[in-house]
């Protein structure tokens, strides 16, 4: 098990998870969602790409169009 933080909440997880993974448990893998690994905006594309590692810290939020 390995210890990551998601929105400043300590979670325990499988070592080995993808971020995309992580989102599917989550039911957070829908259009809008937006991901900072770290404090990096990682792009949608690259979230089966990303293993996360113990002590990452993810930020959640929503995509937000302005104008």
């Amino acid at each position: 098990m390995m210890q990551i933080t998601l929105n400043d909440k300590t979670m325990m997880l499988t070592e080995g998870i993808t971020l995309a993974e992580l989102l599917l448990q989550l039911e957070q893998d829908k259009p809008g969602v937006a991901v900072a690994l770290n404090k990096e905006v990682v792009a949608r594309s690259q979230w089966t790409k990303h293993t996360l590692n113990t002590n990452d810290n993810i930020t959640l939020f929503q995509a937000i169009a302005g104008g």
